[in-house]
């Protein structure tokens, strides 16, 4: 006999949640974004701590959670940006495995610190992957769309996999967190003084940011060059720098090209701080070592 169908309902969608697993690497010549969680490391503890496979699709909230009803019993855990979390209005514990009962109401509330939380479900929510992946890309659009209210959502059948993980502690993302910069394609945009000018500020994260980019604000970067690029392949982390100054660093869901100098790449270490950064949160760079101290001449062979 064929398990019962479980499945949970949307009471309260939150800002933008939307289905994230972990993307869809390997298409970038086909003009397909990664996408996928942006805080990975978030994203595969929800994971463990509930039983799932590495793949499982997992809810993505941003900044004020979400809210659903399990028409079942069901494993959760809520990992990613610190926030309060309740079933059936009484408070339980945030990363680690949560039992909710059948009928019950669970509650991710509004982030205290950091931006996105992860929702994991014993058995995966079920929803139809695109291009292989259940990731919602903002780009370009492919994959599930944001939940919405009333919305019914699928739960998977439960693992029989034990949790390895029953609790895990949460890393605060302190004052200033520093950002560490390999040398970008474009490096040698930089004039001397826009290297030091990089390095030696502060930059504050613009309401502006979203799954594409993270856009900056600071004192403004000096081109060497004014020169139009033609649209050139990107990475995640690929720090582009704008006409007027401004430094955007592309996330998950940005272009496969762009047009404007990578004047720098963050390490994809930082890939779960990076995505946990919330309007207003200030930031810093550092030189790696492949960086050097040079100001870009080791680069200038490279064509406009």
């Amino acid at each position: 006999m064929a398990d019962k169908v479980r499945f949970a309902t949307v009471v309260r969608p939150g800002a933008l949640t939307t289905f994230q697993d972990s993307g869809r690497p390997g298409l970038a010549h086909l003009g397909v974004p990664r996408s996928g969680a942006l805080d990975i490391k978030s994203y595969c503890l929800a994971n463990r701590l509930v039983g799932n496979t590495s793949g499982s699709t997992v809810l993505e909230t941003t900044f004020d959670g979400v809210s659903l009803r399990f028409a079942s019993p069901a494993l959760i855990a809520v990992t990613g940006a610190l926030a309060d979390v309740k079933v059936n209005d009484q408070a339980v514990g945030w990363s680690m495995p949560v039992y909710v009962g059948q009928g019950a109401r669970l509650d991710v509330d509004a982030a205290k610190v950091g931006l996105r939380s992860y929702v994991a479900v014993a058995g995966g929510f079920q929803v139809a992957p695109v291009l292989g992946s259940c990731s919602r890309d903002l780009l370009s659009g492919l994959g599930p769309p944001p939940l919405v209210a009333d919305e019914l959502i699928e739960i998977g059948p439960s693992s029989t996999i034990a949790p390895s993980v029953d609790f895990a502690p949460y890393l605060s993302l302190g004052n200033s967190p520093v950002l560490t910069v390999h040398p970008g394609p474009r490096r040698n945009w930089l004039t001397e003084q826009a290297e030091h000018d990089l390095f030696s500020q502060h930059y504050q994260v613009l309401p502006e940011s979203n799954r594409i980019a993270l856009r900056l604000k600071g004192h403004p970067i000096e081109r060497r060059y004014h020169e139009e690029l033609a649209s050139e392949a990107v990475v995640w982390g690929a720090m582009e720098l704008l006409p007027t100054g401004e430094v955007v660093v592309f996330l998950a869901d940005h272009p496969t090209t762009g047009g404007y100098p990578v004047v720098g790449v963050i390490d994809e270490s930082l890939a779960s701080l990076c995505a946990q950064l919330r309007s207003g949160d200030e930031v810093r760079f550092a030189r790696t070592r492949s960086w050097g101290t040079s100001n870009g001449s080791d680069f200038k062979t490279l064509p406009l």
